[in-house]
C-alpha cells in the first residue's frame, strides 16, 4: 500500500515555484506507477489561452470549474474545452443543497492549495479529509489521453484517461461522470 502524501500547510502550497507546486502531484503519480508527460508552456488563464499558446499535445484538452454549494460541499468539475457548463442544471446531478456557485479564491487555496487558473482533478492530492468530490465529463471516455495541470497552469500534465482514473481511486475518489452539452 502506497501511504496518502503528508499535505503542505496551505499558505505554503502556492507560495513555490511552478516545478515545486507540481511536485506532490507528480510525485504521486510516480508513487502510483502512473506514465505521464510534462508539457511547459506560458500560463494559462482561459480556454483561448490555451488553445493560443498549449502547443501541440495529443489528449483531450479540459477545462476545471472548483464548485461548492450552501453546505460546503465541493467539486471540481473536469469537461472537454468545447463543453457548457449549466450550474443550475448540474445541482440535482451531484447532490448538492441550494444553490451551487464557483468556489472563491480563499477557498480554492485553502482546501486545494491552488491558485485560480490551475484548477485539475490532480488538486485532490492535497485534499485528503476528502471534502472535494470529482465530476468528469463522459465524452472523455472517448479519449485514450487528456491533458490536466499539475497544481499550476504553466504546465499540462498528458495522462491516459484510464491512469487519471487510477489515480483518482487511490486518492479514494469515485468520479460522478456526466454528459455535458458542446458550448453553442
Amino acid at each position: 500500500m502506497i501511504p496518502d502524501p503528508k499535505p503542505l500547510d496551505p499558505r505554503e502550497r502556492i507560495a513555490h515555484e511552478p516545478r515545486d507546486r507540481e511536485r506532490p502531484a507528480l510525485d504521486r503519480l510516480d508513487a502510483l506507477g502512473i506514465a505521464y508527460t510534462l508539457h511547459r508552456h506560458p500560463p494559462l488563464r482561459t480556454v483561448e489561452d490555451a488553445k493560443a499558446l498549449r502547443g501541440n499535445i495529443d489528449a483531450a484538452h479540459v477545462k476545471n470549474l472548483f464548485l461548492r454549494d450552501k453546505r460546503e460541499q465541493m467539486w471540481v468539475v473536469t469537461v472537454l474545452e468545447d463543453r457548457e457548463v449549466d450550474i443550475r442544471a448540474l445541482r440535482p446531478k451531484i447532490d448538492a443543497y441550494g444553490s451551487v456557485s464557483f468556489g472563491s479564491p480563499d477557498r480554492l487555496g485553502r482546501v486545494l492549495g491552488i491558485a485560480p487558473g490551475s484548477v485539475s482533478p490532480l488538486a485532490i492530492v492535497h485534499d485528503p479529509e476528502k471534502r472535494v468530490r470529482v465530476v468528469l465529463d463522459e465524452a472523455l471516455r472517448d479519449w485514450s489521453h487528456v491533458g490536466v495541470h499539475p497544481l499550476h497552469n504553466e504546465a499540462t500534465v498528458r495522462l491516459s484517461v484510464v491512469d487519471l482514473g487510477r489515480f483518482l481511486t487511490a486518492e479514494g475518489r469515485d468520479p460522478i461522470w456526466l454528459p455535458f452539452a458542446r458550448a453553442s
